[in-house]
Formats: C-alpha cells, structure tokens, sequence
C-alpha cells in the first residue's frame, strides 16, 4: 500500500469509526473535535497558509506532539475540519416550497458560505474525504428531488451539477475582485482613448446600449437558467 493509500484510509478511518481517542498518553482536556475547532478558528483568522499542527498545537497551548496523539496528520486534520463545516443550519430537503425552490436556497445557502468562508474552497480540493456530515448532505440534497419524477441517475447528476456550479462561481468571486465606482469610471475612460470599439461591434452594441460588463448578478442569472434546464427533465403531470 502506498502512502497516499495509508493517509486515505487513516483519514476514513477517522472520519467514519470511533477512532479519535488515544491510545496512549492523552493530553488531559484535549480532543480531536476541540483540535478541530482550533484549526478552523485559525484559519477563518489568518487563512489556510497558516494552517499547520504546530500553529495550531500553539492556539491550543499545548505541545504539537501532542496533536499527534489524536490526529496522524495535516491531512487527516484538514479532512476533519472539512466534515466539521460541511452542513448548513438548514438541510437542503429543510427549505420549504418545491424541489425548486429547495435547490434555489440550498445553492444560495452554499454560495454565501463559501464566499464568507473562502477557505473551505480550497480544502474541498485538497481533502477529498466524504465525512458523515458530507453524506448526509448529499442524502437530503437527493431528497429534495424526491417528488420530481427524475431517475436516481439523474437526481445525482443534478445535485452535482448544482454543486459544481455554485463552487465555480464562488470560486470566481473570490478569485476576481470588483472594481469600485471610481476605478470602474477610470478604466472605462482609460479603454475608450486606447481601442477602437468598431472593431468588436457585438461589444459596442452591447456598452451603446448602457450593459456594463460583469456588472449583472451572474450568480443567480446562472442558477436560474441551470434550474431552467433541469425543469425540462421533470415530468409533468
């Protein structure tokens, strides 16, 4: 077995049996979940970069060896930590209305979350690990369709598809920050004595109009031609 199998099924082991008390010399008053808590509280201060078992054995006040003795490593902490966020107050089959409406709060719900904590983004590359609570979340987003008619295979293929498109958005938020009013005006005066916009007439025809780029809420416009799509596959009545 190879060492990224051994940290895979350490970190499944973790997440999934009654594994996170030491066998040996405990730390007294420490816990995995109290690990955990920790880490989160680290990074949603200073950022994912600061994460590693010594800063977080020091917002402990406790030696990093430790943290040892209740988690193997950064990798099965970041698992953990990702679990330990993954469900909302609100299940996604929770919100009232129709599957519809379920999916629009649930996909708002996620994309909030991930803006406020961008951090969590990165982790869900990083840690790969489905969790208890990671499951549970995708039993109730499965739910929410329960009522649609749509096969098994469809139901999985629309959850997905929602996800990954509520995570590319965020992820495009965060990676791409929006200019203010004024940088907006300087810009726009910058770029209209450098190009000729008779050469993209689709464009001038566009800004001619008063449409601004990227000043729409592509989030939503998005999610709402996405569930658009997904309303076609539905069977009706």
């Amino acid at each position: 077995m190879g060492a990224k199998d051994d940290v895979r099924r350490r970190t499944l082991e973790l997440l999934w049996k009654d594994a996170r008390r030491p066998a040996r010399g405990p730390q007294r008053g420490l816990t995995a979940e109290g690990i955990v808590e920790a880490a989160i509280g680290l990074v949603e201060a200073e950022g994912l970069a600061a994460l590693s078992m010594r800063r977080v054995a020091q917002e402990l006040g406790v030696g990093t060896a430790s943290l040892y003795t209740y988690l193997p490593g950064k990798a099965e902490l970041e698992a953990l930590m990702l679990d330990a966020v993954a469900l909302d107050d609100t299940l996604p089959h929770e919100w009232p209305g129709d599957w519809r409406a379920k999916v629009e709060a649930w996909a708002r719900s996620d994309w909030e979350g991930f803006r406020e904590h961008p951090w969590v983004l990165q982790l869900v590359a990083a840690a790969p690990f489905p969790g208890p609570n990671a499951i549970r979340w995708l039993d109730s987003a499965l739910r929410a369709l329960e009522d649609t008619g749509l096969s098994e295979a469809d139901k999985m293929a629309v959850v997905e598809s929602v996800d990954a498109y509520v995570r590319g958005q965020a992820r495009l938020s965060l990676d791409t920050r929006e200019p203010d009013a004024d940088e907006s005006r300087e810009r726009d005066a910058a770029l209209a004595g450098l190009i000729d916009f008779t050469d993209y007439p689709a464009l001038l025809k566009s800004l001619q109009s008063g449409v601004t780029p990227y000043a729409a809420d592509r989030f939503e416009f998005g999610l709402q031609r996405l569930l658009d799509g997904i309303a076609t596959l539905i069977p009706t009545p």
